[in-house]
Protein backbone atom coordinates (compact mmCIF):
# COMPACT_ATOMS: atom_id res chain seq x y z
CA UNK A 1 0.00 0.00 0.00
CA UNK A 2 1.24 3.51 -0.80
CA UNK A 3 0.47 6.34 1.60
CA UNK A 4 1.20 9.64 -0.10
CA UNK A 5 1.54 13.14 1.29
CA UNK A 6 -0.58 15.11 -1.18
CA UNK A 7 0.65 18.49 0.07
CA UNK A 8 4.28 17.43 -0.31
CA UNK A 9 3.68 16.19 -3.86
CA UNK A 10 1.81 19.34 -4.86
CA UNK A 11 4.72 21.45 -3.63
CA UNK A 12 7.21 19.46 -5.72
CA UNK A 13 4.95 19.58 -8.79
CA UNK A 14 4.67 23.36 -8.46
CA UNK A 15 8.45 23.62 -8.31
CA UNK A 16 8.85 21.42 -11.39
CA UNK A 17 6.38 23.50 -13.41
CA UNK A 18 8.15 26.71 -12.39
CA UNK A 19 11.50 25.27 -13.46
CA UNK A 20 10.23 24.51 -16.97
CA UNK A 21 9.01 28.08 -17.39
CA UNK A 22 12.22 29.61 -16.03
CA UNK A 23 14.46 27.33 -18.13
CA UNK A 24 12.71 28.34 -21.34
CA UNK A 25 13.04 32.03 -20.54
CA UNK A 26 16.72 31.83 -19.58
CA UNK A 27 17.75 29.83 -22.63
CA UNK A 28 15.83 32.04 -25.06
CA UNK A 29 17.27 35.25 -23.65
CA UNK A 30 20.81 33.83 -23.55
CA UNK A 31 20.59 33.17 -27.29
CA UNK A 32 19.83 36.83 -27.97
CA UNK A 33 22.16 38.35 -25.36
CA UNK A 34 25.36 36.28 -25.15
CA UNK A 35 25.60 36.69 -21.34
CA UNK A 36 27.39 33.57 -20.08
CA UNK A 37 26.01 33.67 -16.57
CA UNK A 38 22.53 33.39 -18.07
CA UNK A 39 23.58 30.19 -19.86
CA UNK A 40 24.99 28.96 -16.54
CA UNK A 41 21.64 29.67 -14.91
CA UNK A 42 19.82 27.88 -17.75
CA UNK A 43 22.02 24.78 -17.27
CA UNK A 44 21.45 25.04 -13.54
CA UNK A 45 17.70 25.06 -14.11
CA UNK A 46 17.95 22.13 -16.52
CA UNK A 47 19.67 20.06 -13.85
CA UNK A 48 16.96 21.20 -11.41
CA UNK A 49 14.30 19.79 -13.73
CA UNK A 50 15.90 16.33 -13.67
CA UNK A 51 16.59 16.50 -9.93
CA UNK A 52 13.09 17.72 -9.02
CA UNK A 53 11.53 14.98 -11.11
CA UNK A 54 13.70 12.40 -9.37
CA UNK A 55 12.84 13.80 -5.93
CA UNK A 56 9.13 13.73 -6.78
CA UNK A 57 9.33 10.06 -7.72
CA UNK A 58 11.28 9.34 -4.53
CA UNK A 59 8.76 11.22 -2.39
CA UNK A 60 6.00 8.98 -3.74
CA UNK A 61 8.05 5.79 -3.55
CA UNK A 62 9.21 6.40 0.03
CA UNK A 63 5.68 6.23 1.43
CA UNK A 64 5.26 2.59 0.46
CA UNK A 65 4.61 0.34 3.41
CA UNK A 66 6.92 -2.40 4.63
CA UNK A 67 7.10 -5.64 2.67
CA UNK A 68 9.17 -8.82 2.58
CA UNK A 69 12.03 -7.04 0.77
CA UNK A 70 12.24 -3.82 2.83
CA UNK A 71 10.82 -4.77 6.20
CA UNK A 72 11.01 -1.26 7.65
CA UNK A 73 9.40 0.42 4.66
CA UNK A 74 10.84 2.61 1.90
CA UNK A 75 11.34 5.83 3.87
CA UNK A 76 15.07 6.01 3.16
CA UNK A 77 14.33 6.36 -0.56
CA UNK A 78 14.08 10.12 0.07
CA UNK A 79 17.55 10.13 1.61
CA UNK A 80 18.92 8.20 -1.37
CA UNK A 81 17.30 10.74 -3.70
CA UNK A 82 18.81 13.61 -1.74
CA UNK A 83 22.27 12.01 -1.99
CA UNK A 84 21.87 11.66 -5.74
CA UNK A 85 20.69 15.27 -5.95
CA UNK A 86 23.72 16.45 -3.97
CA UNK A 87 26.04 14.50 -6.26
CA UNK A 88 24.42 16.07 -9.32
CA UNK A 89 24.73 19.54 -7.78
CA UNK A 90 28.49 19.02 -7.40
CA UNK A 91 29.40 16.97 -10.46
CA UNK A 92 27.10 18.40 -13.11
CA UNK A 93 26.17 21.97 -12.27
CA UNK A 94 29.04 23.15 -10.11
CA UNK A 95 31.83 21.48 -12.06
CA UNK A 96 30.50 22.62 -15.43
CA UNK A 97 30.20 26.21 -14.25
CA UNK A 98 33.78 26.22 -12.98
CA UNK A 99 34.98 24.68 -16.24
CA UNK A 100 33.29 27.36 -18.32
CA UNK A 101 33.98 30.40 -16.13
CA UNK A 102 37.60 30.02 -14.97
CA UNK A 103 39.19 30.14 -18.47
CA UNK A 104 37.24 33.30 -19.28
CA UNK A 105 38.34 34.84 -16.01
CA UNK A 106 42.03 33.99 -16.51
CA UNK A 107 42.12 34.84 -20.20
CA UNK A 108 39.23 37.22 -20.89
CA UNK A 109 38.08 37.31 -24.48
CA UNK A 110 36.20 40.19 -26.09
CA UNK A 111 32.49 39.64 -25.70
CA UNK A 112 29.58 41.40 -27.30
CA UNK A 113 26.56 41.62 -25.07
CA UNK A 114 23.14 42.54 -26.40
CA UNK A 115 19.67 43.12 -25.00
CA UNK A 116 20.92 43.58 -21.42
CA UNK A 117 17.63 45.17 -20.28
CA UNK A 118 15.87 41.98 -21.40
CA UNK A 119 18.39 39.88 -19.44
CA UNK A 120 17.73 41.95 -16.30
CA UNK A 121 13.99 41.60 -16.75
CA UNK A 122 14.18 37.81 -17.20
CA UNK A 123 16.38 37.39 -14.13
CA UNK A 124 14.03 39.51 -12.03
CA UNK A 125 10.98 37.54 -13.21
CA UNK A 126 12.83 34.25 -12.58
CA UNK A 127 13.50 35.32 -9.00
CA UNK A 128 9.80 36.04 -8.49
CA UNK A 129 8.75 32.72 -10.01
CA UNK A 130 11.25 30.77 -7.89
CA UNK A 131 10.09 32.63 -4.78
CA UNK A 132 6.53 31.25 -5.05
CA UNK A 133 7.33 27.55 -4.40
CA UNK A 134 10.15 28.58 -2.04
CA UNK A 135 7.70 30.37 0.24
CA UNK A 136 5.19 27.53 -0.07
CA UNK A 137 7.71 24.87 0.94
CA UNK A 138 9.23 27.07 3.65
CA UNK A 139 5.82 27.50 5.31
CA UNK A 140 5.15 23.76 5.15
CA UNK A 141 5.52 22.53 8.74
CA UNK A 142 6.49 18.93 7.99
CA UNK A 143 9.14 18.35 5.33
CA UNK A 144 10.65 15.05 4.23
CA UNK A 145 14.17 14.70 2.95
CA UNK A 146 13.08 15.16 -0.67
CA UNK A 147 11.27 18.39 0.12
CA UNK A 148 14.22 19.63 2.19
CA UNK A 149 16.51 18.94 -0.77
CA UNK A 150 14.13 20.84 -3.02
CA UNK A 151 13.92 23.72 -0.56
CA UNK A 152 17.71 23.93 -0.45
CA UNK A 153 17.90 24.01 -4.22
CA UNK A 154 15.33 26.81 -4.37
CA UNK A 155 17.52 28.82 -2.01
CA UNK A 156 20.45 28.05 -4.33
CA UNK A 157 18.37 29.32 -7.23
CA UNK A 158 17.59 32.63 -5.56
CA UNK A 159 21.23 33.19 -4.59
CA UNK A 160 22.43 32.27 -8.06
CA UNK A 161 19.87 34.51 -9.71
CA UNK A 162 20.87 37.38 -7.44
CA UNK A 163 24.52 36.91 -8.45
CA UNK A 164 23.54 36.75 -12.13
CA UNK A 165 21.46 39.91 -11.81
CA UNK A 166 24.32 41.76 -10.11
CA UNK A 167 26.73 40.57 -12.81
CA UNK A 168 24.44 41.77 -15.59
CA UNK A 169 24.23 45.19 -14.00
CA UNK A 170 28.03 45.36 -13.79
CA UNK A 171 28.28 44.29 -17.44
CA UNK A 172 25.96 47.13 -18.37
CA UNK A 173 28.23 49.51 -16.43
CA UNK A 174 31.29 48.35 -18.38
CA UNK A 175 32.73 45.51 -16.26
CA UNK A 176 32.57 42.31 -18.40
CA UNK A 177 34.64 40.28 -15.91
CA UNK A 178 31.58 40.28 -13.69
CA UNK A 179 30.11 37.63 -16.02
CA UNK A 180 32.58 34.76 -15.27
CA UNK A 181 32.91 35.93 -11.66
CA UNK A 182 29.16 35.55 -11.15
CA UNK A 183 29.25 32.08 -12.70
CA UNK A 184 31.97 31.08 -10.22
CA UNK A 185 29.89 32.47 -7.35
CA UNK A 186 26.91 30.37 -8.50
CA UNK A 187 29.10 27.26 -8.74
CA UNK A 188 30.50 27.81 -5.24
CA UNK A 189 27.06 28.31 -3.70
CA UNK A 190 25.86 25.08 -5.26
CA UNK A 191 28.94 23.10 -4.17
CA UNK A 192 28.81 24.27 -0.52
CA UNK A 193 25.13 23.46 -0.10
CA UNK A 194 25.49 20.15 -1.91
CA UNK A 195 28.23 19.02 0.47
CA UNK A 196 25.98 19.82 3.44
CA UNK A 197 23.06 17.99 1.85
CA UNK A 198 25.27 14.96 1.18
CA UNK A 199 26.58 14.80 4.75
CA UNK A 200 23.14 15.12 6.34
CA UNK A 201 21.52 12.36 4.30
CA UNK A 202 24.54 10.06 4.51
CA UNK A 203 24.16 10.12 8.30
CA UNK A 204 20.53 8.98 8.02
CA UNK A 205 21.47 6.10 5.71
CA UNK A 206 24.16 5.01 8.18
CA UNK A 207 21.56 4.65 10.95
CA UNK A 208 21.58 8.02 12.67
CA UNK A 209 20.09 8.15 16.16
CA UNK A 210 17.12 10.47 16.75
CA UNK A 211 19.07 11.99 19.66
CA UNK A 212 19.35 11.85 23.43
CA UNK A 213 16.08 13.72 24.05
CA UNK A 214 14.12 11.21 21.95
CA UNK A 215 15.76 8.26 23.73
CA UNK A 216 14.99 9.82 27.10
CA UNK A 217 11.35 10.21 26.09
CA UNK A 218 11.21 6.56 25.00
CA UNK A 219 12.53 5.46 28.36
CA UNK A 220 10.14 7.75 30.24
CA UNK A 221 7.16 6.36 28.34
CA UNK A 222 8.24 2.75 28.95
CA UNK A 223 8.78 3.37 32.67
CA UNK A 224 5.31 4.92 32.96
CA UNK A 225 3.72 1.51 32.37
CA UNK A 226 2.77 -0.26 35.63
CA UNK A 227 4.92 -3.32 36.17
CA UNK A 228 8.01 -2.00 34.34
CA UNK A 229 10.88 -2.01 36.85
CA UNK A 230 13.66 -1.00 34.51
CA UNK A 231 14.62 -0.25 30.90
CA UNK A 232 17.92 -1.15 29.28
CA UNK A 233 19.55 -1.82 25.91
CA UNK A 234 17.56 1.05 24.43
CA UNK A 235 18.33 1.61 20.74
CA UNK A 236 16.76 3.77 18.04
CA UNK A 237 17.60 4.84 14.49
CA UNK A 238 15.91 6.61 11.62
CA UNK A 239 14.50 4.33 8.92
CA UNK A 240 12.87 7.20 7.05
CA UNK A 241 12.44 10.99 7.20
CA UNK A 242 9.88 10.75 10.02
CA UNK A 243 10.05 7.07 10.98
CA UNK A 244 12.12 5.63 13.83
CA UNK A 245 12.97 2.00 14.53
CA UNK A 246 13.37 1.49 18.28
CA UNK A 247 14.04 -1.48 20.51
CA UNK A 248 14.46 -2.01 24.23
CA UNK A 249 14.50 -4.52 27.05
CA UNK A 250 11.95 -3.90 29.82
CA UNK A 251 12.51 -5.56 33.17
CA UNK A 252 9.60 -6.92 35.18
CA UNK A 253 9.15 -8.63 38.50
CA UNK A 254 10.90 -12.03 38.59
CA UNK A 255 8.47 -14.94 38.50
CA UNK A 256 5.76 -12.92 36.76
CA UNK A 257 3.37 -15.04 34.70
CA UNK A 258 4.02 -15.07 30.97
CA UNK A 259 0.56 -13.66 30.25
CA UNK A 260 1.12 -10.72 32.60
CA UNK A 261 4.58 -10.01 31.16
CA UNK A 262 3.09 -10.07 27.66
CA UNK A 263 0.39 -7.58 28.67
CA UNK A 264 3.07 -5.24 30.04
CA UNK A 265 5.06 -5.48 26.80
CA UNK A 266 1.94 -4.78 24.74
CA UNK A 267 1.15 -1.71 26.83
CA UNK A 268 4.72 -0.40 26.47
CA UNK A 269 4.44 -0.92 22.73
CA UNK A 270 1.11 0.92 22.57
CA UNK A 271 2.28 3.91 24.60
CA UNK A 272 5.52 4.24 22.70
CA UNK A 273 3.63 4.42 19.40
CA UNK A 274 1.06 6.88 20.74
CA UNK A 275 3.43 9.21 22.60
CA UNK A 276 6.58 9.18 20.43
CA UNK A 277 5.19 8.19 17.00
CA UNK A 278 7.91 5.59 16.63
CA UNK A 279 7.42 3.76 13.35
CA UNK A 280 8.64 0.38 14.65
CA UNK A 281 9.32 -0.70 18.22
CA UNK A 282 10.42 -4.11 19.49
CA UNK A 283 9.98 -4.91 23.17
CA UNK A 284 11.80 -7.73 24.94
CA UNK A 285 10.80 -8.69 28.49
CA UNK A 286 13.24 -9.99 31.09
CA UNK A 287 13.08 -10.48 34.86
CA UNK A 288 14.63 -7.68 36.84
CA UNK A 289 17.79 -8.30 38.82
CA UNK A 290 18.21 -6.98 42.37
CA UNK A 291 20.62 -4.32 41.10
CA UNK A 292 18.08 -3.23 38.53
CA UNK A 293 15.41 -3.01 41.22
CA UNK A 294 17.52 -0.51 43.15
CA UNK A 295 18.36 1.49 40.03
CA UNK A 296 14.70 1.59 39.04
CA UNK A 297 13.92 3.62 42.12
CA UNK A 298 15.83 6.62 40.69
CA UNK A 299 14.78 8.17 37.35
CA UNK A 300 17.31 8.07 34.50
CA UNK A 301 17.52 10.19 31.37
CA UNK A 302 18.80 7.58 28.93
CA UNK A 303 19.70 3.94 29.43
CA UNK A 304 23.43 3.57 29.97
CA UNK A 305 23.82 1.26 27.00
CA UNK A 306 21.89 3.53 24.61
Amino acid sequence: MIVRDAKEERGLLLVLAAYFVVFGMKLAVYLVSGVMVLLAEALHTLSDIFISGFLLIAARYSHRGADEVYMFGYGRAQNVAALVAATLFISFTSFELYREAIPRLVQPAPSEYQNLPLVIAVLAVSMLIAAIPLIKLFLQKERGAAVKAQLLELVNDELGLAAALAATLFIAWGYPLADPLAAIVVATIIAINAVGLFRENASFLMGRSPGAAYLAELERVARSVPGVMGVRDLRAEYVGPDAVHAGMVVEVLPGLAVEDASRIADEVHRRVHEDTHSGYCFIQVRPATPAADVAAAAPRGVAASA
